[in-house]
């Protein structure tokens, strides 16, 4: 592609633009409560110099994303994440790689990704060190004080360096001030905060001093352009990344040359009731996308729109001729439309001509005369035909954007469902065919030749299809998997006849009810990612459950148990996952319960000393009542500290990091009897999950503890319910004995009840708290026992292995379970991977990419999620099983005797 810029001379040789890292439009635009604005100068601005409204920006909303719409223009992929959002997956061009010079300060997450894809070396960077980024610094106001020290001390520097000064004396020059200040205190004290409010007071008088100090340098030459803006807002318990307003509303504030001076309005249309809130009624207000701002800089100082940018000119924030507007207007269409063509053309040379449909709304010949029709207006001098017929234009090649991206989706999804389809078919006829008392009819070898020879050929065809089109190799993956999966279904066609003619032995009312129960159970399941309260209705279900199936005349103590513990987990998912304030306190009592459970726990073990237990295993105990009496002292001490400014004691850091280190430890080394060794596993993560938390969700492994132990003894009671099994002592299972394969018993209906029972409380885990499908439901003071520097992915690890703790006792519990009903953990893993494919095939059609940007982001979420179940649950179950069976001997070899 190449660069397009306006003909006509720019209004301004160079441009300063402030960003305010984690700024919302609300915190700077309000009043204070004595009537005085937060931000004096810019209020001044807004209501003397020039024009302002809302940027509005998209998920996810995070620092660099929101940095390459503002400057690039365009909204970057999300696979940015995988580098931590601090390098560049794919080069872009940007505003600052077509300036003349571009010099910056700030943040070395920031300002290094624009320096490296920019061509030549015009783009200087400055940056503090990382170090500096810490959320438990006693103030990280310092951060900003150093960008306008720093940008004061090169303009000092400047006046007696001729080099310099005449490079900063050149036209299309950029200066960018990354201000990360109150992006920082908002994560460590919140937006509603004193700090929060007070920095955002230090950036308004930093932009005073900065914007004094270059109109004295270049001598009032009326030639010096100013944006103030924000990448992303923050939600009010410090967190950003979704699609709440709080993060996509975000400031803009510009004037200098070329920009409009404010606009006196009696009325203006919002749906919003902001301009009242903010006494800003009688100025007018404009707000833009936040991928408009790139577009409008590039106007400023007359430099090319960045090639990949989609943004669309903002003409109300300019103060200049219709003449340029109309100019603007048109170099921003060509460049969109340039875009347009180029991945028309991509998508053309890659199908088949005969099967390619062009985007009918804008073909070559309404392409061309669209673009001469603007040119004659302009020369005619009718500027505002013009700019209306661009807008259109570009409207279009957006579209036309869309359409061609989106091109291949029905062929491909279609592919994908069919792969989807054929593979839980196939899994279920394995579980029939080797989990279950079914007779199978012989193979028949013949039929399975021809079969195979069918689906070669299909394949041999698709591949041939693919090829000659040039679809890149994930096309493959896609359009192929399903043809081995179908053949593999086909083949197990005597199965599909064996199981046909069973169910038509079943009354026609038994098999829908249970196809019914299925699929209410699975819809629950789809329902609990969109309202976790659906959650709180299972429980509420499962509570019933004994009575129901009679099992509480059997075991009154074990079901009142489950019923308790039921109602009890079902309060979890009717709290508020965010938005709460830090209660130590709850984690406290957290604390204490579970040394007061373990203390309990001492007694019956001691009894039991010279069948099953050893010294050296209460030693193990007492280690762990000891690792959660530190972290209960090490939360309370560093919420104090960080309160009082001190930042994180490095004693409490380093406690914290073994805490965690030896709780993955320790259970290895306690007895592997089944209460010992699941009790040990409970004690070990909670110690860790402790110092990962703020408030409730302390108290919520433990409840979920609880109702796995009542479900551990109510499977053994169904077990005997239906006369499956002798009752053994829970006591004595021994999770290290190795079955013999005899032992297991084929698969029965009651069974799919525990795969099912198993997939509710792995999500139950999952929502009960926090809901790693959403980013901003983390609460970032959830790591400051262990670290408080901005670290994304160490901060990352450290939260997804908070969501992860609860999964670990479900996937315990669910392993003491198949010990004590004697199957196999294959066949009801089989069970749980159908469950799991359903859910991830109905996850698929509910994908968007329209709408909100909360609303794409979440389906695409929950899609991955669900998708990523199967891989996480295989993991799961293999630490499970490393966690119960496996045992480290310190102390050389201790017997044990089973009695």
């Amino acid at each position: 592609m190449t660069p397009h810029y306006n003909p006509l001379p720019p209004p301004a040789k160079r441009l300063v633009l402030f960003v305010a890292d984690g700024l919302r439009a609300d915190s700077l635009y309000e009043i204070e409560e004595d009537g005085s604005p937060r931000a004096p100068y810019l209020r001044n601005i807004i209501e003397d110099k020039g024009c302002w409204g809302i940027s509005h920006t998209r998920v996810p909303t995070e620092s660099r994303p929101g940095h390459v719409a503002l400057i690039a223009g365009f909204y970057e992929d999300v696979s940015a994440v995988a580098k931590g959002w601090k390098e560049n997956p794919v080069e872009f061009d940007s505003v600052f790689n077509e300036s003349k010079y571009t010099w910056s300060w700030g943040s070395p997450d920031i300002l290094p990704m624009f320096a490296k894809g920019a061509s030549g070396d015009h783009v200087y960077t400055y940056c503090y060190t990382a170090e500096k980024e810490d959320f438990g610094a006693e103030d990280a106001m310092v951060l900003d004080t150093w960008v306008f020290d720093n940008v004061k001390n090169f303009f000092h520097a400047a006046r007696s360096n001729q080099t310099m000064f005449s490079k900063v004396n050149e036209e299309k020059v950029i200066l960018f001030l990354h201000l990360l200040g109150i992006d920082t205190n908002g994560h460590a004290h919140r937006p509603n905060s004193r700090e929060y409010k007070d920095n955002i007071r230090k950036v308004d008088e930093g932009i005073k001093e900065i914007v004094s100090l270059l109109e004295d340098f270049y001598g009032n030459d009326g030639k010096t352009a100013f944006i103030v803006t924000s990448d992303h807002g923050m939600t009010d318990w410090g967190s950003h990344g979704a699609g709440h307003p709080s993060e996509t509303l975000t400031p803009l504030i510009a004037w200098g040359a070329g920009l409009n001076y404010p606009q006196s309005v009696t009325s203006q249309a919002f749906e919003d009731n902001f301009l009242k809130e903010w006494k800003l009624e009688n100025r007018k207000r404009v707000d833009v996308n936040q991928a408009d701002i790139a577009p409008l800089m590039a106007s400023l100082i007359g430099v090319p729109f960045p090639l990949n940018s989609v943004g669309i000119l903002p003409l109300e924030y300019l103060n200049n001729s219709v003449h340029f507007k109309a100019e603007s207007m048109f170099t921003n269409a060509v460049q969109i439309l340039e875009q347009f063509k180029v991945k028309m053309t991509q998508k053309k040379e890659s199908t088949l001509s005969f099967l390619f449909t062009p985007f009918k709304l804008l073909s070559d010949s309404e392409q061309i005369d669209i673009l001469r029709k603007a040119r004659s207006y302009i020369q005619k001098g009718k500027y505002n035909d013009a700019i209306s017929l661009c807008k259109t234009l570009i409207i279009l090649a957006l579209e036309g954007l869309t359409y061609y991206h989106t091109y291949d989706r029905l062929f491909l999804g279609i592919s994908i469902a069919m792969g989807f389809v054929g593979w839980t078919s196939y899994v279920i006829l394995v579980i029939i065919k080797t989990h279950t008392n079914l007779m199978r009819t012989v193979q028949n070898n013949k039929a399975s030749s021809v079969f195979a020879y069918g689906f070669s050929a299909v394949g041999i065809f698709i591949a041939f299809f693919l090829l000659i089109q040039a679809y890149p190799w994930t096309y493959y993956i896609y359009c192929l998997l399903p043809v081995p999966v179908w053949y593999a279904v086909v083949r197990e066609f005597p199965v599909i006849q064996d199981l046909v003619t069973l169910l038509l032995t079943f009354p026609l009312h038994q098999s829908i009810g249970f196809l019914f129960v299925c699929a209410l159970g699975i819809e629950i399941l789809v329902f609990s990612f969109f309202y976790r309260s659906t959650l709180t209705v299972g429980l509420i279900i499962f509570a019933g459950w004994p009575v129901i199936t009679q099992l509480w005349a059997q075991a009154k103590i074990t079901a009142v148990s489950w019923t308790l513990l039921c109602w009890l987990l079902a309060m979890f998912p009717l709290m508020p996952v965010v938005g709460r304030e830090p209660n130590i306190s709850l984690v406290t009592a957290a604390g204490l319960l579970i040394l007061l459970i373990s203390v309990s726990s001492l007694p019956s073990l001691w009894k039991s000393k010279n069948k099953n237990v050893h010294h050296k295993d209460l030693a193990i105990l007492l280690f762990q009542m000891l690792s959660i009496a530190l972290s209960i002292y090490v939360v309370n001490t560093t919420h104090s500290s960080l309160q009082h400014k001190q930042g994180l004691p490095v004693i409490n850091q380093i406690v914290s990091w073994t805490i965690l280190a030896s709780s993955l430890v320790v259970p290895l080394l306690s007895p592997t009897f089944l209460f010992q060794r699941l009790l040990s596993i409970l004690l070990s993560l909670m110690s860790t999950y402790l110092l990962l938390s703020t408030g409730y969700e302390a108290l919520f492994p433990l409840v979920l503890s609880g109702l796995m132990f009542a479900w551990i003894n109510m499977e053994q009671e169904t077990l005997q319910y239906y006369g499956l099994s002798l009752k053994p002592k829970l006591a004595i299972l021994n999770f290290s004995y190795s079955t013999d394969i005899t032992q297991f018993r084929q698969l029965h209906l009651d069974d799919t009840r525990r795969s099912f029972f198993f997939v509710f409380f792995i999500v139950t885990a999952f929502f009960g708290t926090g809901n790693i499908a959403s980013v901003n439901s983390f609460d970032p003071a959830s790591v400051y026992c262990f670290l408080t520097v901005f670290s994304p992915f160490m901060m990352g690890g450290l939260l997804v292995l908070k969501v992860i703790i609860p999964f670990v006792l479900v996937s315990c519990a669910f392993e003491a379970v198949q010990v004590t009903t004697q199957l196999s953990s294959k066949s009801l893993f089989l069970i749980v991977l159908v469950i799991s494919d359903i859910m991830a095939l109905h996850f698929f059609f509910l994908v968007k990419d329209y709408g909100s940007w909360l609303d794409i982001g979440t389906s695409i979420s929950h899609f991955v999620l669900v998708m990523s179940f199967t891989i996480f649950m295989m993991l799961l179950n293999g630490l499970a099983q490393l966690l119960t069976t496996k045992r480290i001997e310190l102390w050389g070899l201790t017997k044990y005797h089973a009695t």
